[in-house]
């Protein structure tokens, strides 16, 4: 049947790239609260602030940093070998993943649920896989470890956002002068930032840009950055004037601006970031329809990217983001608990820890859900009552029918193309 590809592979090229375009622009509507959910809930950024900072930052890190080549198949979770005698059916099922992976963000998107894009389109390829060619298909070792990835990626970003907040009240906000003691404080949690924050740009965002580092260097890049930011955040927190005999709560009020100066930073480094990593959930299937349509039927690895592949995914997440990202934004930033900039930083700060975690084990992550964690910390530092239940629980929920959904609306799809097609 790769007489297909070749009848109708103009027409199958043009289809992938609608609905890779469709599921950039749900990438951009839903995850970019990511970067900026705390940044606006916490009232460090305005929402038309952030959303301009993210396009700039987002379109960046798709477009410099979005790769040349990308994997065939995402995250390994399918076996192309099962697919060597059809290759028009991995056509199909890719162009039905992408289409299905796209509503399912967009209706969540449009619902204000952060949902995780790379579950969303992994759950459309577990679900054409499955039923174009069996189960066999179907690497369930890493779909088990995608599901564990819900417990233990927001656990261990939401103890981290839980210390990182509570040494700020113990150090700074709990004593009897708050904003001697954030400048005393404050340069090593910009170092700590700088730090992290450079490990997530060095191994999630510059490594497709040709510059690539081993953890030596990594690791080296990143405690020089953090060296010279603390000593430069200490030099500048030195010069700002404050009422030293101010009351308490002004004294509150001046640190959490130091606070929010941070958090702009960490926003913008989070939001490169996942521009750079987060666009192959779009163009990966995109350009695998490309490759195996222009080479008649042979399934490669790697897929090199067309030229206007690149433009199109990063287009498509600016879009998105600014036509629809607010909602998810609301969520994070107000919905879950009330953030202040201290509060936002510890979350962000958290959230970025946990990407470098997982980029060294190989964990299995999702950015939203790390984010959702780490602010759900913040929250339970300050007790259970602090935190709106009613939208963790729809969070969740949204979170267990990510998967199911995308391989339902992916089997449909897949299904109407074959039967239309052959």
């Amino acid at each position: 049947m790769v007489e297909v590809l070749v009848t109708y592979g103009p027409w199958l090229i043009a289809a992938a790239a609608l609905f890779g375009f469709l599921m950039a622009f749900g990438v951009g509507a839903n995850d970019v609260a990511n970067a900026m959910g705390t940044s606006v809930g916490s009232g460090a950024l305005t929402i038309k602030q952030a959303i301009i900072i993210a396009m700039v930052f987002e379109f960046a890190g798709a477009y410099l940093a979005g790769g040349e080549v990308t994997n065939t198949i995402r995250k390994g979770i399918i076996d192309g070998a099962h697919f060597a005698d059809t290759p028009e059916l991995l056509v199909y099922g890719f162009i039905s993943a992408l289409l299905a992976a796209g509503i399912w963000l967009i209706a969540a998107s449009y619902l204000g649920w952060p949902v995780s894009t790379t579950h969303s389109i992994i759950g459309a390829i577990i679900g054409f896989a499955a039923v174009g060619v069996g189960m066999d298909a179907v690497n369930w070792a890493k779909v088990a470890g995608i599901v564990g990835s819900w417990v233990v990626t927001p656990a261990i970003s939401g103890f981290i956002a839980f210390v990182i907040f509570q040494s700020a009240q113990k150090l700074i906000f709990d004593t009897d002068s708050p904003f001697n003691n954030a400048k005393r404080y404050v340069p090593f949690y910009m170092a700590l930032a700088a730090f992290v924050m450079s490990l997530v740009t060095i191994k999630k965002g510059l490594k497709h840009v040709g510059l690539h580092f081993d953890n030596m260097e990594a690791y080296g890049l990143a405690i020089l950055a953090a060296t010279v930011v603390g000593m430069l955040g200490k030099v500048a927190i030195n010069r700002m004037k404050f009422d030293q005999q101010a009351d308490r709560h002004t004294q509150f009020a001046n640190v959490e601006k130091v606070f929010a100066l941070l958090m702009v930073v960490t926003a913008c480094c989070m939001a490169f970031a996942h521009g750079s990593n987060d666009v192959a959930n779009a163009i990966g299937p995109l350009a695998a329809v490309v490759t195996i349509v222009s080479h008649g039927g042979d399934i490669p690895d790697k897929a090199p990217l067309a030229w206007w592949i690149l433009p199109l995914g990063a287009f498509g997440i600016v879009l998105g983001l600014a036509l629809l990202g607010k909602r998810v934004i609301a969520t994070i930033g107000n919905k879950i608990t009330h953030l202040t900039p201290s509060r936002g930083f510890a979350a962000e700060l958290a959230a970025a820890s946990t990407v470098v975690i997982a980029s060294g084990t190989g964990l299995p992550i999702s950015t939203t859900q790390t984010l959702v964690g780490a602010v759900l910390g913040v929250g339970m530092a300050r007790g259970i009552a602090a935190l709106n239940l009613g939208v963790v629980r729809n969070i969740v929920i949204s979170w267990v029918v990510t998967l199911p959904a995308g391989a339902a609306l992916s089997i449909v799809f897949f299904q109407l193309i074959r039967i239309t097609l052959q």
